[in-house]
């Protein structure tokens, strides 16, 4: 018997003897059915509500590979809480062959899934009560809720009954001047921008201990983040203004506003760091900062929608540093993280418009090489037309399989009519009518999706004069719309770096191979490929 061992617990609260002491125990059960240990999996300070685990992973993958005949675990909730997961791990498992033994309820079967995944997901919804229930109680005491905020230091003590408390929080003086700067700053006229670049150049750290952003400033007015938002440094202490819940699909925390009403608020003038006079001149600026919107519109939607104002907005980023690159004044672009917090050294500026005529030069003479092209239209062709041919294959299955179940229900109907009439048939007819129905549904979307188009290698030669005439419909205002937008799908990005010698800036176009012949073709075709090792991205200066 091939055996292995999952360890897990949950919070950093508990401690790596929480692994020993479940592995040895395992390890003792093992010996005891005279099996052999081959591997022992592990998760450390994370919870079982989420599959996203290096330890549960690896032992999900090897399980599949067919490395071991059964896994033992100290309890069922130590694979997992949550009801939805655990069945997906019993299941893959046993589809490999794979039986999951535990110490507390024994080898696992469908029973256990059930009667087990329910009561561990019932488990996690009442220690979330509890929890929010045992929280509130301390934010009604004046105390914190978890977390902390810049400006102040976490007290801890023992309390009376001898245990370590650290619910209070007392006023960190440093850090707090810098709160009271920030809103000075603010009130007159600053902007979270210059803000932050004026702490950074200064070497003041930011609340997560790295430099300041103008987020960190600004933050989000409706959901109290950001400095310039935290009630806290005006005396009043607020929770719940949010909820977090699980994305099912990547396991992790999605943050929901929670409506006004479920708010808790408790003063604590003690904790006040702000006067109340500037907390109104913040927030007066703030109101007058707001951005209108339509009167008939909710807010959301067009009207809201940020679009790129020029070609290649959005595209570009710093060679140096790996930030945005950003409009700098009317007609020029640099390193957003050099110019909002003097973190990158790429002082270099260009031109705007020189750097939309190289680019357009880049994709119509130099992106493409003659060898790379013929190279990739081979392959190109190869594909689409392999994916023609399943489509062709699956379309024909699906319509042959339609037949032949539309003469079974056509026979099973015609001996019911004659009197053999038994439950039997009933359910099988009941079968037959869902997979009809099911059929009829993948033909029916095989006829009405557009199939592979059949390319031909020579596709390439026209991209050069598309891509000369979209630089033309630019300056044409009826189509400049329309070309700005085919254009920007072309490019995969631009990287923007000082060059080694002299003032000039070294760009680098990187464009998606298959949209650009995609784009070539004289009908349109959905396929994405990704270019070969060949495809080097098409450097130049400004």
């Amino acid at each position: 018997m091939r055996a292995v061992i999952y360890a897990r617990y949950s919070t950093d609260l508990q401690s790596d003897a929480s692994i020993e002491d479940q592995v040895r125990v395992c390890r003792e059960r093992i010996a005891a059915e005279g099996g052999t240990v081959g591997q022992v999996y592990s998760d450390h300070a994370l919870s079982g509500a989420s599959m996203m685990r290096p330890g549960l992973q690896a032992l999900m993958q090897e399980g599949a590979a067919g490395r071991f005949d059964v896994v033992y675990a100290e309890a069922l909730d130590r694979l997992s809480r949550d009801q939805e997961d655990i069945a997906a791990i019993y299941k893959r498992l046993s589809f490999a062959g794979v039986r999951i033994v535990t110490l507390t309820e024994g080898e696992i079967g469908q029973l256990h899934i059930g009667v087990m995944g329910m009561m561990n997901a019932k488990y996690l919804s009442d220690l979330a009560d509890k929890t929010r229930r045992g929280l509130r109680g301390r934010i009604e005491a004046g105390r914190s809720g978890g977390g902390n905020s810049f400006g102040y230091d976490v007290v801890r003590k023992i309390g009376a009954n001898g245990e370590a408390d650290a619910g209070e929080r007392a006023i960190n003086p440093t850090e707090a001047t810098v709160v009271r700067r920030v809103f000075e700053d603010y009130a007159n006229g600053l902007s979270p921008r210059a803000i932050a670049k004026a702490l950074n150049a200064e070497g003041l750290p930011g609340p997560s201990g790295k430099g300041w952003g103008a987020s960190t400033v600004h933050g989000n007015p409706k959901r109290g983040t950001g400095i310039l938002n935290n009630e806290l440094y005006v005396g009043r202490l607020v929770w719940n203004r949010l909820r977090y819940v699980k994305d099912p699909e990547t396991g992790k925390r999605v943050s929901r506003a929670n409506p006004e009403s479920d708010w808790v608020i408790h003063d604590v003038p003690e904790l006040r760091i702000i006067d109340q006079d500037l907390w109104d001149r913040v927030k007066a600026r703030q109101d007058e900062a707001k951005r209108p919107t339509r009167p008939d519109h909710g807010g959301t939607g067009f009207w809201t929608a940020k679009r790129p104002r020029h070609l290649l907005s959005g595209l570009m980023t710093c060679g140096v540093c790996g930030g945005g690159v950003i409009q700098v004044g009317k007609d020029y672009l640099g390193c957003a993280n050099h110019r909002n917090k003097g973190t990158c050294d790429h002082r270099k500026l260009v031109r705007r418009h020189r750097l939309e005529e190289v680019v357009l030069v880049g994709l119509k003479e130099r992106l493409l090489t003659p060898e790379l092209t013929e190279e990739f239209c081979r392959e190109y062709v190869r594909a689409t037309n392999r994916l023609c041919a399943e489509k062709e294959n699956h379309s024909d299955r699906a319509r042959k399989d339609l037949a032949r179940v539309e003469k079974e229900i056509a026979g099973i109907i015609a001996a019911i009519k004659a009197g053999a009439f038994t439950p039997s048939l009933t359910e099988e007819l009941q079968r037959l009518e869902v997979e009809k129905e099911r059929l009829e549904q993948d033909v029916e979307a095989e006829t009405a999706t557009v199939a592979p188009v059949r390319m031909h290698p020579g596709l390439a030669d026209v991209y050069a004069d598309k891509v000369g005439r979209l630089a033309e419909s630019l300056n044409a205002p009826e189509s400049k719309a329309e070309a700005v937008a085919i254009l920007r799908g072309l490019i995969d990005g631009i990287v923007l770096s000082p060059a080694e010698e002299g003032k000039a800036t070294e760009v680098r176009l990187r464009g998606d191979l298959a949209t650009l012949l995609g784009f070539a073709a004289s009908e349109g075709c959905s396929l994405t490929l990704v270019a070969g090792a060949g495809f080097e991205p098409a450097t130049f200066r400004l």
